[in-house]
């Protein structure tokens, strides 16, 4: 069943999505390709650095992500409540860095004069000075903006490397709505362990290119960060020698500001409004990375693993059984196309579309009751 896009991703609405691009052909064209004997496995931190770039610019979180051989996955959040805060300034800065009339001679945006700034807002139809702000306010919250400032930069850059000419991804993106935390839940895991369900990697810590060991780094980081600042303090204290802490600190302060671009998990009061919500999940990143490895083990023959107790407090609060939770991690992709979350949720998201029925009932059944 065909249904428009503009009626899978709402726009101006806060939203998550699980969004997956495939290189075309599925050739490993950010992996080693066999036909070829090359390995474009460089490639896949061109992607992870523009997923980084592009959350700055756009008025949409990255909740997650994993890069593989021959095609990404993202999950995304539109937010309208952040994009509607932002200065005309800022509007047109955020613009700029997307579409630059200038760049140095490393290919980065030159800053913008305020004439720049002016022009970009300035619409040409009304004469209005700010007339395209609202237009350019709803295209920095639009997933399909986002995924064409990334697909088109990706391709193009790969292409002038290759020296060649045509379509690098397979076709547009596929996206599918995660209508509740469970979904969420479900398509974050799913998205993490691809690495490990591939074979690629045997941890989660282990698995370049995910948002799973973005975040772990991070965490360490940010450990390891206030162990040498208490250091540091007791060698002040001492009046001794701190110019290796005080490098050591410089590198990790920059590890934790290279990794900290996602958006966080944290549990939320109950009162907690949808609009200004800065965490994504309902859950602490600890209570997430146990129960993701947790997971991870239960699809490996050599692993059986055990449920820990504080593991099961997690599924039952979201009303998940755990046999149906592995399944539902493993098939996550096959099982929900265009929305994911609850019989009742899936239901209600397709008559919002105008259609009568969304794929997934099944899934649903299995994975949320």
């Amino acid at each position: 069943m065909v249904i428009a896009r503009n009626k899978l991703i709402r726009s101006g609405m806060v939203g998550s999505y699980h969004v997956i691009n495939r290189t075309i052909r599925r050739a490993f064209l950010s992996g080693f390709d066999a036909y070829t004997g090359k390995d474009f496995s460089y490639r896949k931190l061109w992607i992870e650095n523009r997923f980084k770039f592009l959350s700055e610019c756009f008025s949409i979180d990255v909740c997650g992500f994993s890069v593989m051989s021959n095609h990404y996955h993202l999950i995304l959040r539109i937010r309208p409540d952040i994009v509607e805060s932002w200065s005309p300034e800022k509007v047109a800065r955020n613009w700029w860095q997307l579409f630059p009339k200038r760049r140095d001679s490393h290919g980065h945006p030159e800053q913008p004069k305020d004439v720049d700034l002016e022009q970009i807002l300035f619409d040409p139809k009304t004469g209005h000075p700010t007339g395209r702000l609202g237009l350019l306010r709803s295209r920095l919250m639009s997933i399909s903006w986002f995924m064409r400032c990334l697909n088109e930069f990706i391709a193009k850059k790969a292409n002038r490397e290759d020296e060649c000419t045509g379509r690098f991804w397979e076709g547009r993106f596929k996206s599918t709505e995660l209508l509740d935390q469970a979904a969420m839940l479900a398509c974050l895991a799913y998205v993490d362990l691809n690495p490990i369900h591939a074979g690629i990697a045997s941890t989660p810590e282990a698995s370049d290119f995910t948002s799973a060991q973005k975040r772990i780094q991070n965490k360490l980081s940010q450990a390891r960060l206030a162990d040498l600042r208490e250091q540091y303090q007791q060698k002040l204290e001492q009046k001794t020698q701190t110019r290796e802490l005080e490098n050591a600190m410089a590198e990790l302060k920059q590890t934790i500001d290279a990794t900290n671009w996602l958006s966080p998990m944290a549990r939320l009061p109950l009162d907690q409004p949808v609009q200004g919500i800065t965490s994504f999940l309902n859950m602490e990143l600890e209570e997430y990375l146990e129960l993701l490895d947790w997971t991870g083990r239960q699809h490996r023959l050599d692993k059986k693993g055990q449920i820990p107790d504080e593991l099961e407090t997690i599924l039952r609060r979201l009303e998940i059984d755990t046999e149906s939770w592995l399944k539902t991690v493993k098939s996550f992709d096959s099982w929900f196309h265009h929305v994911a979350g609850t019989v009742k949720a899936i239901r209600e998201a397709a008559l919002v579309a105008g259609s009568k029925w969304f794929a997934g009932i099944k899934g649903a059944k299995t994975a949320f009751t």
